[in-house]
């Protein structure tokens, strides 16, 4: 059974206006603060562990990111998730502000304020106009490999379900208060930058060392860790690192997407075992395919990569699960995923989510809903 992790990013917004809040540092200071108080804990001890040593500063001051330990069960990543996100909501609240799971904010309001750092600074010198659009949070999944070579392999096999993965996450239909139109803006932002997109496909794991060194000094990219692909290896890490995903408004829409990443990651390794063959995928259509799961969401077709074509958004997310079926079987997750694509399919995405709470009851019933989701169950 494969190990995961996850890497999620949160947004600070004011609760009225739902305009991102400086105040991570603040947040931050606060959940240290009560981990260092708090009882010795209960069984499971993921639900309850200290937190602290797993939080850090993302780029804008309004960010927060949670890196999660090293699962081995879907259960565990629960446990440890909905802890997490309970504390979080609690030490917002705190500062009066709400911790949303979004990819993009509702609002935004001229120049961003960074976080204060030599890399970050870096970032802002190196993209430049670009960083006012730079409000986007992530959902990142790292599953285990037994070597650099492996995760090659890997890589050059879900490349084409990558698009199939950000439908499913979308989760950030508005900007500057208005519906842009896209299920997932924070994409369309991400593909500004130098190095967004799919992963090409590598001859082996020199070819891949090669290319991605190449890149250090071009294009802003000042060193392997702003290669921003949507899936590459982990720098820190021996993981496949998949970063396509917009962040989720709840848990267990987090839990979907971990699942079947892992599932994907085991049925490539497999494959390249067998010797079997990538899926290929026109590089052209392969973009194209992201840039339209981008827009589409999963509420009309997409690409599905096993013909090349276009088909319903239900059909193709069939075919990514029955692709690995065997994988989800071994894991113990096929019942548990099971029933989260049942739930999936009932609520829709987080960008149907946000769009119909905004129609229903305006920026109240939109604000309500991001800050019940956050550490709901279910």
């Amino acid at each position: 059974m494969r190990t995961f992790g996850v890497e999620e990013e949160f947004m600070f917004v004011d609760s009225a206006t739902l305009h991102p809040l400086p105040v991570s540092t603040q947040v931050q200071s606060l959940l240290r603060s009560r981990s260092s108080t708090a009882a010795p804990a209960p069984t499971p001890p993921t639900a309850h562990v200290d937190h602290a040593p797993f939080v850090h500063s993302e780029f804008l001051a309004s960010q927060i990111e949670h890196s999660s330990p090293v699962f081995d069960r879907l259960d565990q990543a629960e446990a440890s998730l909905l802890g997490f996100r309970s504390r979080l909501a609690e030490a917002a609240t705190a500062l009066n502000s709400v911790a949303v799971g979004v990819g993009a904010p509702f609002q935004t309001d001229g120049w961003p304020e960074v976080t204060i750092s030599a890399r970050y600074r870096r970032v802002e010198e190196e993209f430049r106009g670009l960083i006012p659009d730079h409000l986007i949070n992530g959902l990142h999944l790292h599953v285990g490999i037994p070597s650099q070579e492996a995760g090659v392999e890997a890589l050059n096999r879900l490349r084409v379900w990558l698009p199939v993965l950000l439908a499913m996450s979308s989760n950030s239909p508005f900007w500057n208060g208005r519906d842009t139109g896209f299920s997932s803006w924070r994409s369309i932002h991400a593909r500004r930058w130098s190095t967004g997109g799919c992963p090409p496909y590598f001859a082996d794991v020199a070819d891949y060392h090669r290319r991605t060194q190449r890149l250090v000094g071009v294009a802003g990219t000042f060193d392997l860790h702003t290669i921003w692909w949507g899936a590459r290896l982990a720098e820190k890490y021996p993981t496949v690192e998949v970063r396509v995903c917009d962040a989720q408004l709840d848990t267990p829409s987090t839990l979907l997407l971990a699942a079947l990443t892992r599932a994907l990651v085991s049925t490539a390794l497999i494959a390249a075992e067998r010797g079997r063959c990538p899926v290929f995928l026109e590089p052209e259509l392969l973009d194209a395919s992201l840039w339209h799961a981008a827009r589409e969401g999963v509420q009309a077709r997409l690409i599905n990569p096993l013909s090349g074509e276009l088909a319903p958004a239900r059909a193709v997310v069939r075919a990514l699960v029955t692709s690995v079926t065997d994988a989800l079987e071994e894991s113990g997750d096929a019942e548990q995923v099971s029933h989260l694509l049942d739930r999936f399919w009932r609520l829709g995405t987080g960008a149907d989510r946000q769009r119909y709470a905004l129609s229903s009851g305006g920026t109240d019933s939109l604000g309500t809903l991001l800050r019940t989701t956050l550490n709901a169950c279910d």
